[in-house]
């Protein structure tokens, strides 16, 4: 799970979601050294399904809130591996002029094999919200997303990990295959889809140190019924 793949600047909230270019670009040499290759959520859904197969060490690369420099940054480093991402997007995220992805790099990064699926409206905390804001937040941002840029849309992406059983019957119903957490781990096809597990890459990780984190985590239980809990 990546954010902004940029040097946080002076004074940033959360500097721990700024995943410089240099750091970036050694992690992803590293994963292609230890014999890791990119895929999409739905390639790994399908493979589950044994209707597609999976290289051997398969992950799931997701960027999240559709910073631009997920388009102008980490798009060409993961072409040239010939791998693409996962974009998470929030319809009303940040503009272009604060850094935001606009419509025709969203557009691009689909043309350029990246899957689209979302966040929602915005970046709302669901366990909070009563039906009616749930399926505005949930289903019909999907529907937007479906119509704005030709793609199916079926992973949901839980806005700060956050989710309870109301949220996940929520997405359910709008028909999205399965969903994302925040809390790491390993997903695995036995798994619940719409509580998969993700791993958070901070500034200032080392290739090595990412590694040990992919395989420290290998064992972890799956994922609580509500998060936090």
């Amino acid at each position: 799970m990546y954010h902004v793949i940029a040097s946080a600047p002076a004074g940033a909230p959360f500097p721990g979601l700024y995943v410089p270019r240099a750091e970036f670009v050694a992690q992803m040499r590293s994963l292609a050294q230890a014999g890791y290759h990119a895929v999409t959520l739905d390639r790994v859904w399908n493979a589950w399904r044994g209707e597609a197969r999976l290289p051997p060490r398969p992950v799931v690369l997701s960027f999240d809130n559709g910073y631009r420099t997920q388009y102008t940054v980490a798009r060409p480093v993961l072409q040239r591996f010939g791998w693409v991402g996962d974009e998470n997007l929030q319809l009303t995220g940040l503009p272009p002029k604060q850094g935001g992805l606009g419509r025709p790099e969203v557009r691009a990064l689909v043309a350029a094999g990246w899957e689209l699926d979302t966040q929602g409206y915005s970046h709302a905390d669901l366990i909070r919200l009563d039906a009616r804001q749930l399926q505005y937040q949930i289903a019909v941002a999907r529907r937007e997303i479906r119509d704005l840029f030709h793609v199916n849309a079926s992973w949901f992406c839980y806005p700060s990990g956050h989710y309870n059983s109301s949220v996940i019957a929520a997405v359910k119903a709008a028909g999205y295959l399965g969903s994302t957490t925040v809390v790491p781990g390993w997903a695995r096809p036995n798994d619940d889809p719409y509580r998969l597990p993700r791993l958070r890459v901070l500034g200032g990780t080392s290739p090595e140190a990412l590694l040990a984190l992919i395989a420290a985590t290998r064992e972890t239980p799956s994922p609580p019924p509500a998060y936090p809990s």
